[in-house]
């Protein structure tokens, strides 16, 4: 089993030789030398690029149309087609599995089990999401998180607001083993509490942990503690919005008609190509269900001695093909919480929906750092985490581009769209509704298609929700190996099918 923490060696070496400093070079600018310690220390790296994070796939970005691709059956309208531009990103490759999350819960009850036993019941997965009044399920209410006969099943139950925390967690458990791989710290299983490694309290100084040997100062000559600036550790892991899941559930890139146009032969209805849910070249695969989804009622793996996907729950992470981006499941299995706030888009303004066609997102609220009076960040709390608060909208109405802390509603439901959403009288969508992608095992074909989107409120969990994890890229959008983009399209894999 691939572990959540385990670098590939490819991965590593572009960790420990991620940056270097050519001593003597010349600033463009002032013609003063660089990187030299008589001339001032100021630094200029000779970046190799962003190295790639613990199970991640770099997705190279780029336009498509967002939307629908099946018929709307159900008139919701709530995903009209447009053309959007997706910046490159990484992704899991699959998603979370029970194993990875359990090793999340062990850190957080080894950590603060002690002085703050909540942290780690509250990260707990709803396990009775299983029960249901006339089914027998209750055995998956006892086996399917902790058995290891599930351990690279996805997990379940688990909701909005605990996977962005997992996240979060993970982002500092990566960076952490940076440092330690890089000889900058030392391996510490002791840490407690408020005294663990936090990727922004190191960088701004408020945790130093069990240093092995810091890096050179150029400007004092003795040594420093690792900058944001040396490029050294990763942005953070989060959940990907709902234009990079659906870019990357449909990877177009395997459709592209050759490596020097823009052109693609066909757009997908699923994350492969055709109109069906079968595998349709002529192999031993030929007629094979190509996602884990209900066929039918009743119907969740087909008849005994021939089972269609051979899953009458979840499946392993990595049970079928990957699309063209080297991505598991990313139709079936189970649906994705992704970051964006669900709004049914009813703008009608050309105009506004333009002004969005770069990333778009709904769900900003913008937050700051709380600063002491000499513009430091404030002490780290309980948990070693640095403090943030919420824009207020006085502190933006001078700018231009944008007015307010916090725009969930954004011309749908504020006052100048027109729309008001009254929650719990006439709609479900609230503050809290968020998109949830990708049909599951639990779902018939339709919502297996990319463009289908619902919304469960960031406090629920479901049995058929899982989550996957995805990463900025930072610098050039075509990766480190391959500058001009020409050799990026991966082909799709050969797995081993439990057929």
């Amino acid at each position: 089993m691939k572990k959540l923490l385990q670098f590939s060696v490819v991965s590593l070496c572009a960790i420990l030789t991620l940056f270097s400093c050519k001593s003597g070079e010349r600033s463009d600018t002032t013609g003063w030398k660089m990187n030299d310690q008589k001339w001032g220390g100021f630094e200029k790296l000779d970046y190799e690029g962003q190295a790639t994070g613990p199970n991640l796939v770099l997705v190279q970005g780029g336009t498509f149309v967002m939307g629908l691709t099946e018929q709307d059956v159900t008139y919701d309208w709530n995903n009209i087609p447009r053309r959007v531009t997706v910046s490159s990103f990484y992704m899991d490759e699959a998603e979370v599995t029970n194993h990875q999350y359990r090793e999340y819960l062990y850190w957080l009850n080894r950590v603060f089990g002690e002085s703050y036993p909540e942290v780690g019941k509250n990260a707990l997965p709803d396990t009775l999401v299983w029960r249901e009044e006339l089914a027998f399920n209750e055995p998956f209410v006892e086996t399917y998180f902790r058995h290891p006969s599930y351990d690279d099943y996805p997990v379940v139950g688990v909701n909005w607001l605990q996977a962005n925390d997992f996240a979060a967690w993970r982002t500092d458990r990566v960076n952490n083993m940076i440092l330690i791989e890089r000889g900058v710290l030392n391996v510490n299983a002791e840490e407690r509490d408020e005294d663990n490694f936090n990727s922004k309290a190191y960088l701004s100084g408020q945790y130093q942990g069990d240093v092995r040997k810091n890096l050179k100062d150029l400007k004092t000559g003795g040594e420093r503690a690792v900058r944001f600036e040396d490029g050294i550790l990763l942005p953070e892991y989060r959940l990907p919005t709902e234009a990079e899941w659906e870019y990357a559930a449909l990877a177009l890139i395997g459709n592209q008609t050759s490596e020097q146009d823009e052109r693609i032969s066909d757009r997908r209805i699923y994350p492969w190509d055709g109109n069906t849910v079968r595998y349709q070249k002529r192999n031993r695969y030929q007629g094979e269900i190509l996602a884990n989804f209900k066929r039918g009622g009743g119907d969740y793996m087909g008849m005994a001695g021939k089972l269609n996907d051979n899953a009458h729950i979840p499946s392993p992470v990595r049970t079928f093909f990957p699309n063209d981006f080297g991505l598991y499941n990313m139709a079936g299995n189970v649906s994705e919480w992704v970051s964006d706030l669900y709004r049914p888009l009813t703008t009608d303004d050309i105009r506004d929906v333009e002004n969005q066609d770069l990333n778009p997102y709904r769900g900003n609220r913008f937050k700051t750092l709380v600063l002491d009076e000499n513009g430091a960040p404030v002490e780290k709390d309980s948990l070693g985490r640095l403090k943030y608060r919420d824009v207020e909208d006085d502190e933006v109405a001078d700018r231009d581009n944008y007015k307010r802390g916090k725009v969930h509603d954004y011309l749908d439901g504020d006052k100048e769209s027109e729309v008001f959403y009254d929650y719990g009288k006439t709609t479900l969508i609230s503050d809290k509704a968020r998109v949830i992608k990708g049909g599951s095992w639990a779902d018939r074909a339709y919502w297996v298609s990319p463009g289908s989107r619902r919304f469960l409120e960031e406090d629920k969990s479901s049995r058929s929700v899982g989550f996957r994890c995805a990463m900025t890229r930072t610098g050039g959008p075509t990766g480190n190996e391959d500058t001009a983009g020409n050799k990026f399209k991966t082909k799709q894999k050969k797995v081993k099918r439990r057929y």
